[in-house]
């Protein structure tokens, strides 16, 4: 087990990472002061595999919990669902003020999250990511939020955890594709910030798709790493600093939201926006072609999608009219100058998206 700690002013909170340590949860909701009310926010599927056993440690050691299942979709992430789940929060728990458990992957994070944020101006909320795409990424550095019709993430707001309690042994239960998923944001990592970590996954991505324990473990620690201490810098983006962050995640989300956020997981999503970024990259002459090369070579061997199918280019266009990186009218790109190096550019000219895009899609 290995802990690292987000330094933020008034909301700095640890990230453990080990094998097997989802039923050390209640000693470290203990040590936090957190109470001993929880209320845990799961999907189904998750909740048959893990939430016996969670319950029981928690019981064992005095705390009340209540499970509050959702859809195990990008629907789940909805205002809809949100506000519904507050008011059963609220039902159940109108004389305490529950720690709110996030129990799952991106979607229960989030969501859970959004309704931590929202219920009794703020309650204290955990989360214990269960898929890789979540112990790497999205349950690092509270960006929580609900999509709206318009687009993905559209309602939100940042809001800290107390704790990020990443057990790997939990990953052992994920399908391929989910975690084809999580590696998509783990190359991100490598490619804004770390060459070293880029050049491990081209060597070992193979036993990481086959669930080696190190690997796994290795990976998410250092992308954790990475994660916090970008959030250190600029912990509500305002500085830019974070918006590095972001790299494949401009046409990704608009690639998401395009397809109604059926067509394509998360991760494969910032995958075929990573493509175009490079693509822009090239084009624009900050990113050398071997480079990007490297990176088109990595995500197809990972087995991440190589083009965008049954999504227009125009419907592409128009969802990333409404993404949250545009300032005013202006594009806003995070692009490759080298490996472990990269650049935000605004008012990227629409002619090179366009040709960058049309590389992959219809």
């Amino acid at each position: 087990m290995k802990q690292i700690t987000v330094k933020l002013k008034g909301n700095s909170y640890p990230i453990v990472v080990g094998g097997h340590v989802l039923p050390l949860l209640p000693e470290f909701l203990r040590k936090l002061g957190l109470g001993t009310d929880a209320v845990v926010i799961t999907n189904p599927l998750v909740n048959r595999l893990y939430g016996k056993a969670l319950a029981v440690s928690m019981l064992k050691q005095r705390f009340s919990v209540k499970f509050f299942e959702v859809e195990d979709s990008e629907r789940a992430k909805s205002a809809e669902v949100a506000f519904d789940l507050i008011g059963k929060i609220a039902s159940y728990a109108a004389d305490k003020k529950p720690v709110i458990i996030a129990l799952g992957g991106g979607v229960v994070g989030d969501l859970s999250g959004f309704v931590a944020a929202v219920y009794k101006r703020g309650v204290p909320f955990v989360q214990v990511p269960t898929t890789l795409l979540a112990q790497v990424d999205s349950s690092i550095g509270g960006k929580v939020a609900v999509d709206l019709p318009q687009g993905k993430n559209l309602a939100g707001v940042f809001y800290q955890p107390r704790l990020v309690l990443a057990d790997t042994s939990l990953l052992s239960t994920l399908p391929r594709r989910q975690v084809r998923n999580g590696l998509a944001e783990v190359i991100k990592y490598g490619v804004i910030k770390d060459e070293q970590l880029f050049t491990f996954l081209e060597k070992n991505y193979t036993g990481i798709l086959d669930g080696d324990t190190a690997a796994l473990s290795h990976v998410v620690l250092a992308s954790a790493a990475i994660k916090a201490r970008v959030v250190e810098l600029d912990e509500k983006e305002t500085k830019g600093l974070r918006t590095i962050l972001n790299f494949g995640h401009t046409i990704g989300h608009a690639v998401e939201a395009a397809g109604g956020y059926k067509k394509y997981h998360h991760g494969e999503a910032v995958a075929l926006g990573m493509r175009v970024a490079c693509a822009i990259s090239c084009r624009m002459r900050l990113m050398k072609p071997l480079d990007a090369e490297r990176v088109e070579t990595l995500l197809s061997a990972v087995g991440l999608p190589e083009e965008i199918k049954g999504i227009s280019q125009d419907r592409i266009l128009k969802a990333m009219q409404f993404d949250k990186k545009f300032l005013g009218s202006k594009n806003r790109f995070v692009l490759c100058e080298a490996l472990g190096h990269v650049v935000v550019k605004e008012a990227v000219p629409l002619a090179v998206v366009v040709k960058a895009l049309r590389m992959i899609a219809g």
